[in-house]
């Protein structure tokens, strides 16, 4: 009960976004802009406030990063290899299918509801698990994407490393990682003011997500989406649990770890495979299914993990 008071909240944020937009009470365009302000301005201030102030031996968990790099890369390769054997698939439509079971939408929704329910200590984390995401799944998406279209723009390598560095995610985390190494104190009013611009990330990110929902999404490729889904929401958290228990990951980076791979496929895979025109209306429906579903698997997973979230708080 202790667990669903936490977490319910924020999904009923997520509703009150998809109702917003399923009533015609606000238009679902809106939902572009709150994504912009959410990714562009609100995160990065929760990143450089919350990195800039933890101790710089604590910055890097390569525990964490084996456990949740691990078990994105693992489950990609998975679906990846089950889909390139088939030969009705090339090489962008099997690299497509393995991101959006792989890449987890860890900024948009992991670290809010991380955020909400253990507070900044779980940002570290979180962030981490972003970065990861920006610094090495999207990069590998655009290598073997571009290895079939060579007249991609973010073929060209400088280009590539140009994308990921100036990425808002990855650029604040720079930021205060170089800040936390100097080992200086925010001065109090700029704390204040990234902190009053970082409250907003939880709302805006969440209620966005619920307006850009559209049953439409759902209508087509449902099976393979489901299936996409499963190993997304079921099968990548428990290889992630399964690698933080070997590795001995504390409780509380546990926890994110498997709360950031439970979360819904990225809409990153969508921009990607619509700018490729490849497997549009399947990461679609993908995105839209991961969505709605893992308001229950993550309950399911914070329950299970509960004690862990009690140790770790």
């Amino acid at each position: 009960m202790e667990v669903a008071s936490l977490v319910l909240p924020v999904f009923a944020i997520i509703v009150t976004g998809w109702l917003a937009g399923e009533l015609d009470y606000l238009s679902r365009s809106l939902a572009d802009a709150l994504v912009h302000f959410a990714y562009n301005v609100a995160m990065p201030a929760l990143l450089i406030v919350t990195i800039a102030q933890e101790p710089a031996r604590n910055l890097l968990e390569w525990r964490f990063l084996l456990a949740f790099g691990g078990g994105s890369l693992l489950c990609f390769a998975l679906v990846f290899l089950t889909v390139r054997a088939g030969s009705e698939h090339d090489l962008a439509s099997s690299t497509i299918h393995g991101m959006a079971a792989a890449m987890t939408n860890t900024g948009f929704v992991a670290l809010p509801i991380l955020h909400a329910i253990y507070g900044q200590p779980a940002v570290l984390p979180a962030a981490v698990a972003t970065v990861f995401v920006a610094a090495v799944m999207f990069p590998i998406t655009v290598i073997l994407l571009e290895r079939q279209n060579a007249h991609g723009r973010s073929s060209h390598p400088a280009g590539l490393a140009k994308q990921i560095l100036l990425n808002p995610m990855v650029l604040s985390t720079l930021i205060g990682l170089v800040w936390a190494i100097t080992g200086l104190p925010i001065p109090k009013p700029v704390a204040a003011y990234l902190n009053m611009i970082a409250a907003a990330l939880t709302p805006c990110a969440l209620f966005a997500i619920g307006l850009g929902l559209s049953v439409e999404g759902l209508r087509s490729n449902l099976r393979a989406s489901f299936a996409l889904a499963a190993v997304k929401l079921v099968i990548m958290p428990l290889i992630v649990y399964g690698l933080c228990v070997v590795s001995g990951l504390n409780p509380l980076y546990t926890v994110a770890a498997v709360v950031c791979a439970a979360v819904p496929t990225a809409k990153t895979v969508y921009v990607l495979a619509h700018e490729h025109k490849v497997e549009e209306k399947l990461v679609a429906a993908t995105v839209s299914i991961t969505t709605m579903l893992s308001v229950g698997t993550l309950l399911v997973a914070l329950y299970l993990l509960s004690g862990l979230a009690t140790v770790a708080s």
